[in-house]
């Protein structure tokens, strides 16, 4: 676990890590890579070899997904964060993590994937949630480009319906109506903002403009977020407003409010 400048949580928690959705503004995979085992040039393949299982179709959809058992510290006593760059790895040796953290923390899981991306196993998902049941002094906020697997998980009986756990979506241009039970805690954050995002009903909204250097980054326009927090107020919903749109709205009109 690890203490973050993300506005909206306290720290964050990655039991899983990497991504095959190619965004291109995605700031976590720039991370990954930099710190990956081909990143850090690191001279021991054999070391890598013995900390990692492959587990095949008995634990993962697809081929480039990874298990490790323990951290992979090399023979040249460094560790390697992401010793397999951004593909979908699961970081078994951290699931017990949370439960060490005595002071309650609103956690954000799998800061740095996407634990609900359709090459996921059921599996990885159901021991990241035993894990969350075993350490209730937390809140959980999970995040998705994926929310349809959601409804997925409830359908199978997966899906964990409990106060301290939030399942949000992430929106850049288009918002979805999250058609699984409305007793789930959810949340939409649209980051960064692309263009006119029409929200549905939901309990929290998350907005954010994008950050970084990338040539065609988009700056939002002032009425996109007006039209967001317009509708959010009719449905009296909190806005959480993070703080890479002080420039286009400016300090005084920034809303940073939360459900609980």
């Amino acid at each position: 676990m690890k203490k973050t400048k993300i506005e909206w949580c306290d720290s964050t928690w990655n039991p899983v890590t990497g991504c095959l959705h190619g965004c291109e503004y995605c700031y976590a995979r720039r991370i990954a890579n930099r710190f990956s085992y081909e990143g850090q040039t690191l001279d021991a393949p054999q070391e890598l070899q013995r900390v990692w299982l492959r587990d095949g179709k008995n634990d993962a959809r697809h081929a480039s997904t990874h298990v490790l058992r323990y951290p992979v510290d090399l023979i040249s006593g460094r560790t390697c964060p992401y010793p397999f760059g951004f593909a979908p790895t699961f970081h078994r040796y951290r699931l017990d993590g949370i439960q060490r953290w005595q002071k309650p923390q609103t956690i954000f899981v799998c800061s740095m994937a996407d634990l609900f991306g359709e090459w996921v196993p059921d599996e990885w998902i159901e021991e990241v949630f035993a894990a969350c049941e075993k350490a209730p002094q937390h809140r959980y906020l999970f995040l998705t480009k994926n929310p349809f697997r959601y409804e997925q998980l409830h359908q199978k009986g997966i899906l964990r319906k409990s106060e301290n756990m939030w399942y949000g979506y992430s929106a850049t241009k288009d918002s979805y109506d999250l058609w699984f039970d409305r007793q789930y805690n959810c949340f939409v954050s649209i980051e960064p903002l692309l263009g006119e995002v029409e929200i549905t009903d939901t309990h929290w909204v998350i907005v954010g403009a994008e950050t970084g250097n990338r040539k065609d980054k988009v700056v939002p326009q002032k009425e996109w977020i007006e039209s967001i927090c317009r509708t959010a107020d009719e449905m009296n919903v909190p806005v959480f407003m993070k703080n890479s749109l002080i420039p286009v709205v400016g300090e005084e009109n920034m809303r940073r409010e939360f459900p609980w």
